[in-house]
C-alpha cells in the first residue's frame, strides 16, 4: 500500500511538470495583456471583477468541464490529442457524409498546433526574462538576448534526449506551482473581497455595460487557458486519473489563487499593471522569481516541443507527411524522440517571432487564435464520439456541445480581431500546414491508385513462371504501398534479370487508427504457392516501424528467416505531372518536392543498407 501511494505521488510530480507547464505560466501575461495589451482597459475595481469574473469561468468551463471531465472520456485506445481524436471520429463516422470534412477540421487542428508550438516557447520565455525590467528599467535591452540564448540552448539540447533533464520537471514546477498559490493568497489577504469575483453576475455585468471591451478582453483572457489541450494530448503518457487529480487538487487552486491575488495587488495599486505578476513580489525576490520563472517557461516550452515531435511522428504514420528522420532517445520511453527537420524549423521560427514581434506583449496578439481554433475543433470531433460511441441523448449532446462551442465561437471572435496585430501569423502557419498536409494525403491516394491501374495481377506472374525463370537462392523482399498485384519492383527484376528467389515476400507496411498495435497482431502471413508470400505488417501511429523485426516474427508462422540470407527490393518513384492532373499544378510540384526530399525507405524502415535494392519507377498524377 505505502508502496502504491509513493509510485502514485512520483507520477502526480511528473504529471505536473510534463502536463501542465504551458497552462501553469499564463499567469506571466494572462492579467497584464487583458489591461494593457492592445486594447487597454482602464484599472477601475469593476473592471477587475469583471476581468477575474471571467477568468474564472473561462478555466472552469474550458479547462475544468470541456478537457479534464468531458474531452479526456474521448481517449483512443489511451491516447489522446487533436490526431488521435481524429483517428476515432474517422472510425466512428466511416461512411457518412461528415466523414471527409472532418477529416479536414482535424488535419487543420494539427496544424493549428505548429503555430501554437512556434508562439509557446517565444511568449513564454520573453514574459519570464521581462521580469528583469522589473528589478531595473536599464535592464530592457538585454531581454531580447538572453531570451534569443535560452531559446536556443533549449533547441540544441534536444538532440541529446529531454529524460535526464525531464527528472528536474515535476519538482521545479511543483514550486512554481505552491509559489504562485502562496504569493498569491498574501496578496488576496491586502483586499480578501477580490474574492466575490468568483460569482458570474460580475463577468455578465462587464459584459453589459461595456460590450466593446468585454470583447476585447475574451481576446486576452483566453490566455488563461493555453495549454489546456495538453492535458488531453499527454493522457496516454500518464493516465485520465493522475492528470485530473493534479488539476483539482493542487494546479487549479495554485493559478486562481495567483490570478485573484494579481486582482487583489489591481485594487490596492493600479499602476502594477505594468507587470502585476512580478509586482505581488516584494523587490528582493523579483529575480529570483525571473529565475523560477525561466525554468517554469524553459519547462512549458520543452513539453511543446516534445509534443511537436510526437505530432510529427503521427502525422507521417497516418499519411499526412513523408517520411522523415525520426530519432529514438531513449532504450526505455518509447514516447522520448526527436526529430530534426521538426526541431530545426521551430527554432527559426521561434527566433523569427522573437526579432519580429520584440515583446511578449505584441506576440499575445498572435496567441489566442491557434489556441481557440483547435479547441472549437476539438468541440466539433468530440459531439461525434459523444452521439457515435458514448450514445448520449441528441438533446444532451446539442445543450452541452452547443454551449460549449458558443463559448469557443465568442473567444475566437474575440482574437479574429487582432489578425492584424500579429494573429495573422498562426493562421498563415496553419494555412501553410494545412496545405502541406493536404497535399501530401492526396498525391500519395493519387499514387496509389496508379500503382494499382498499373500493376499486373500476381496470379498471372506466377502461373507464367516456367522453367527458362532462374530462382536465386535466399529471400526477396518487395516491399510494396499497395496489397493489390505486383510490385514494379518485382517486374522490373523479372524483366532485366530474368531471375526471382527461392522465396519471394510481398510486403506492406500499414498503419491502424489506433496508438498501439499489440505484437500478436503484428503480422499476416499468406502463402500464395510456388515460393511467393504476402506479408502485411501493422503498426500503430504511435509506433515507429521495424521491418526486419516483423519478419523474424514469421518465425511463429513457420518461415525461416535469416537476414544475411534476404534482399530488399524497393522501388524508388520519380513524380512526374500528368497531362490532366489530379490536383492543381503547384500542388503536384510541392507534392514532387516532398517524395523527392523524404527520407529513404531503407532508414525509415530500419533495414540495413546493404541488404537493399533499388528499382527506379516513373508515375505520372
Amino acid at each position: 500500500m505505502h508502496e502504491k501511494k509513493n509510485k502514485l505521488a512520483g507520477l502526480l510530480v511528473t504529471t505536473i511538470g510534463v502536463v501542465y507547464g504551458d497552462i501553469g505560466t499564463s499567469p506571466l501575461y494572462a492579467m497584464k495583456e487583458t489591461f494593457a495589451g492592445h486594447h487597454p482597459m482602464a484599472v477601475t475595481s469593476g473592471n477587475v471583477f469583471g476581468v477575474l469574473s471571467l477568468v474564472f469561468w473561462t478555466v472552469m468551463l474550458l479547462v475544468t468541464v470541456k478537457y479534464v471531465l468531458i474531452i479526456m472520456r474521448a481517449d483512443n485506445h489511451g491516447e489522446g490529442g487533436s490526431l488521435a481524436l481524429l483517428a476515432l471520429v474517422t472510425e466512428l463516422t466511416r461512411g457518412y457524409r461528415v466523414a471527409y470534412p472532418l477529416t479536414l477540421l482535424g488535419i487543420f487542428a494539427a496544424a493549428l498546433f505548429y503555430g501554437d508550438s512556434m508562439i509557446t516557447p517565444a511568449i513564454s520565455v520573453l514574459s519570464a526574462i521581462e521580469g528583469l525590467e522589473v528589478v531595473a528599467p536599464e535592464l530592457t535591452a538585454y531581454v531580447m538576448p538572453i531570451a534569443a540564448v535560452v531559446l536556443t540552448a533549449l533547441f540544441a539540447i534536444q538532440r541529446h534526449g529531454t529524460g535526464a533533464v525531464g527528472l528536474m520537471f515535476g519538482p521545479v514546477m511543483c514550486l512554481w506551482f505552491a509559489t504562485l498559490a502562496v504569493i498569491g493568497i498574501v496578496n488576496i489577504g491586502a483586499a480578501p473581497e477580490v474574492l466575490e469575483a468568483i460569482s458570474p453576475f460580475y463577468a455578465v455585468e462587464l459584459i453589459v455595460i461595456e460590450p466593446l471591451m468585454a470583447f476585447f478582453a475574451l481576446g486576452t483572457v483566453v490566455l488563461a487557458v493555453t495549454g489546456a489541450e495538453a492535458l488531453y494530448t499527454d493522457m496516454g503518457h500518464f493516465g485520465r486519473f493522475p492528470i485530473r487529480l493534479a488539476w483539482f487538487a493542487f494546479v487549479l487552486p495554485a493559478l486562481l489563487l495567483n490570478y485573484f491575488g494579481q486582482g487583489a495587488l489591481l485594487l490596492t495599486d493600479p499602476l502594477a499593471i505594468k507587470n502585476p505578476f512580478f509586482r505581488l513580489f516584494p523587490d528582493w525576490m523579483v529575480l529570483p522569481m525571473v529565475a523560477l520563472a525561466t525554468l517554469a517557461t524553459v519547462i512549458a516550452s520543452q513539453a511543446v516541443i516534445s509534443g511537436a515531435f510526437s505530432v510529427a511522428r503521427q502525422a507521417v504514420q497516418l499519411g499526412l507527411l513523408p517520411r522523415m528522420v525520426i530519432v529514438h532517445t531513449s532504450d526505455e520511453a518509447e514516447g522520448q524522440i526527436y526529430v530534426p527537420f521538426t526541431n530545426l524549423t521551430l527554432y527559426l521560427s521561434v527566433m523569427a517571432l522573437v526579432l519580429w514581434f520584440q515583446s511578449s506583449t505584441n506576440l499575445a496578439a498572435a496567441y489566442g487564435i491557434a489556441v481557440t481554433g483547435t479547441m472549437m475543433i476539438d468541440t466539433i470531433l468530440v459531439t461525434f464520439v459523444m452521439l457515435l460511441l458514448w450514445r448520449w441523448h441528441w438533446a444532451v449532446v446539442a445543450l452541452l456541445s452547443g454551449t460549449l462551442l458558443l463559448v469557443d465561437l465568442a473567444y475566437f471572435a474575440g482574437n479574429i480581431v487582432k489578425v492584424f496585430q500579429g494573429g495573422w501569423f498562426p493562421l498563415f502557419i496553419g494555412f501553410l500546414s494545412f496545405t502541406v498536409l493536404t497535399t501530401w494525403k492526396r498525391g500519395r491516394e493519387l499514387v496509389r491508385k496508379q500503382l494499382v491501374a498499373k500493376s499486373v495481377p500476381l496470379d498471372a506472374v506466377i502461373h507464367s513462371l516456367g522453367p527458362h525463370v532462374a530462382r536465386a537462392r535466399g529471400l526477396a523482399v518487395f516491399l510494396t504501398a499497395t496489397t493489390e498485384g505486383v510490385p514494379a519492383a518485382l517486374l522490373h527484376n523479372l524483366k532485366h534479370n530474368q531471375t526471382v528467389h527461392e522465396r519471394t515476400m510481398l510486403a506492406t507496411v500499414t498503419t491502424a487508427e489506433t496508438p498501439y498495435v499489440p505484437d500478436s497482431d503484428r503480422i499476416t502471413l499468406t502463402d500464395l504457392g510456388s515460393g511467393f508470400y504476402r506479408l502485411i505488417i501493422r503498426y500503430g501511429f504511435m509506433q515507429s516501424p521495424d521491418v526486419p523485426a516483423a519478419l523474424a516474427a514469421c518465425r511463429s508462422c513457420g518461415l525461416e528467416f535469416d537476414l544475411m540470407r534476404t534482399s530488399f527490393f524497393l522501388s524508388r518513384e520519380t513524380i512526374v505531372p500528368s497531362l490532366y492532373p489530379g490536383m492543381a499544378r503547384w500542388r503536384e510540384i510541392l507534392f514532387a518536392f516532398m517524395a523527392l526530399n523524404a527520407t529513404s525507405a531503407t532508414k525509415f524502415f530500419n533495414i540495413p543498407t546493404e541488404r537493399v535494392v533499388e528499382l527506379g519507377t516513373q508515375l505520372e498524377i
